[in-house]
């Protein structure tokens, strides 16, 4: 079956909120079962960051002892790389997947290590946007999914610089067609592309097939200034800025099977993210989405 097939047995998830091992260490850090207990609403879901070499922290097993529906966020795996699906590092995955049981997994689809895979050689960069790139991560999410029987979703990633010649909304448009896979659209992380690169906040969007789109993060960001150089960082603060909002509400309204939308703000106050996740669930509601149920009662 196809995606587009596949697409209407995903679950739907609704607005949800992102955690990633200690996270909640941070003074005054949002516990996302607390949010749950008060706004059910906005809290249909955790998407768990994991890098399989620390687990779960304990945050994380009390969502998962309660029920409730979780996604898997990896942070630990280079997709276009053959040599990173190594068997230990594939089993304990499994091993995560069988035990919190997630709707899907989805990731940043871009280089999470650098050399081995270890503790010291973690870090994010974009992937190169090129034709042969796209085929080559495309293969690797096809791994993924075969190996763990559930969706994999890439995640357009943030970055200051871009190699490439392709727009990175066309790239992953070839990775998700290569893949047949949906994808989780970063508007925050896009954002920050379209700024690094000069572009307006919504070029690209037009050609890209939003049908695709199974999931969208927002997330606040900082504007950065130093010697006459300017940047967006990506922050998962409450300060979401304009041109990630109008990203938000212009990708939504075309995303016909979109399933979740996360509110990456893991650090901050209760109170402090209120806003930003009802101004989310007030897009949601302002819309027709009876898409997104995706034939679920």
């Amino acid at each position: 079956m196809d995606f587009l097939g596949r697409v209407r047995g995903l679950a739907r998830l609704g607005v949800g909120v992102s955690t990633e091992y200690g996270a909640r260490s941070a003074s005054g850090a949002l516990d996302p079962l607390e949010l749950r207990a008060r706004r059910p609403d906005l809290a249909g879901f955790l998407e768990l960051g994991v890098e399989v070499d620390r687990g779960l922290d304990e945050d994380a097993r009390r969502w998962v002892a309660s029920g409730a529906p979780v996604t898997y966020h990896f942070l630990d795996v280079n997709l276009d790389e053959p040599e990173d699906f190594d068997r230990p590092w594939l089993d304990a995955v499994c091993a995560v997947v069988e035990e919190v049981s997630p709707a899907w997994l989805c990731g940043d689809a871009g280089l999470w290590h650098f050399g081995p895979r270890e503790r010291g050689n973690m870090l994010l960069l974009p992937p190169i946007l090129t034709d042969t790139a796209a085929s080559a991560l495309a293969e690797g999410i096809v791994r993924l999914r075969e190996a763990t029987g559930r969706e994999v979703l890439p995640e357009n990633p943030p970055g200051q610089v871009w190699v490439g010649d392709l727009h990175v909304l066309d790239f992953f448009a070839r990775v998700c067609e290569r893949a047949d896979t949906g994808m989780l659209l970063d508007t925050a992380h896009l954002a920050i592309y379209q700024r690094a690169c000069g572009h307006a906040p919504l070029t690209g969007l037009d050609g890209f097939p939003c049908e695709r789109v199974v999931e969208m993060h927002v997330a606040g960001g900082r504007e950065r200034h130093h010697q006459g150089l300017s940047w967006i960082e990506d922050g998962h603060d409450v300060n979401v800025l304009p041109d990630t909002w109008q990203i938000f509400e212009a990708a939504v309204a075309r995303a016909a099977n979109l399933k979740a939308v996360v509110f990456e703000c893991e650090r901050n106050g209760l109170e402090a993210t209120l806003p930003g996740f009802e101004r989310i669930a007030a897009t949601l509601a302002g819309l027709d989405l009876a898409a997104m149920h995706g034939g679920d009662s």
